[in-house]
């Protein structure tokens, strides 16, 4: 059984492009919404709630886990494929990188989190991949309150991004990679602001490409949302952002 976790609600936007592609698909997804953000945490603190994390759906069944969440992915993998060498893990830097390294110029901008930015994963994975390319990184911590306010489309989200990627369109990037998975939410947004010259890589789109030829997607349809936090607002957050209905369930973790 596939599992997919996050930090909170922003791994939704994987579980969005997976149903795009396989309407289908079995999954249980779990997002740690009572303990959200990640990317404020220190190394240790998301090591352990991403273990957490992954032994709730172990112990639902899950045999291969999608970590959407570039927090957890940048910090907690060789921990998570230690703590459960059984399951298959798949993270969402990797593809995210090769796919900004099939297109780009030479020079990529990355945003994401703070402790996504400060782990340096996309730049060193970038430069060790291409040692001539250029990268610009940018954090962009706004960006999780603002989609999960659900303003998709607002002038404030606007100015915000305005602030935030000014910098990296005076310096002239030619990619730009969406290091969380909250950011594809407002991608319109951003595609706008930053022009048709520059492509736009986000994580969800470069994860299921990748696991296109190495994960076989059952068909059965059973598919399960849930959440740490009880909050009465998820169900229409389901809604809005997958376009279906679903009732989440409350997990409890360590139990």
């Amino acid at each position: 059984m596939l599992g997919i976790f996050d930090s909170g609600i922003g791994g939704l936007t994987v579980v969005r492009e997976l149903l795009k592609r396989h309407p289908g698909a079995s999954f249980e997804y779990l997002g740690d919404t009572a303990r959200t953000p990640y990317g404020t945490k220190g190394p240790d603190t998301i090591i352990r709630y991403a273990i957490e994390d992954a032994a709730y759906l172990v112990s639902r069944g899950a045999d291969t886990i999608i970590v959407a969440c570039n927090t957890a992915s940048a910090h907690a993998l060789p921990a998570l494929r230690e703590r459960f060498p059984e399951v298959v893990f798949h993270e969402v830097i990797t593809p995210a990188v090769k796919s900004a390294l099939d297109r780009t110029k030479g020079h990529i901008g990355v945003i994401g989190t703070n402790a996504t930015i400060r782990s340096n994963i996309y730049e060193s994975t970038l430069k060790e991949a291409r040692p001539d390319i250029r990268v610009t990184s940018a954090a962009c911590p706004l960006f999780v309150p603002l989609v999960e306010e659900g303003w998709f489309d607002d002038e404030l989200t606007n100015r915000v991004i305005e602030r935030y990627l000014g910098p990296l369109e005076e310096k002239e990037i030619d990619t730009l990679v969406l290091g969380c998975t909250h950011y594809p939410m407002i991608q319109p947004l951003i595609r706008s602001f930053l022009g048709p010259s520059v492509t736009v890589i986000d994580a969800p789109s470069a994860v299921l490409d990748a696991l296109a030829s190495s994960v076989s997607f059952d068909d059965c349809g059973h598919q399960r949302y849930a959440f740490t936090d009880e909050n009465p607002n998820t169900e229409a957050l389901i809604r809005i952002w997958l376009g279906r209905e679903a009732i989440p369930e409350t997990a409890r973790l360590g139990e």
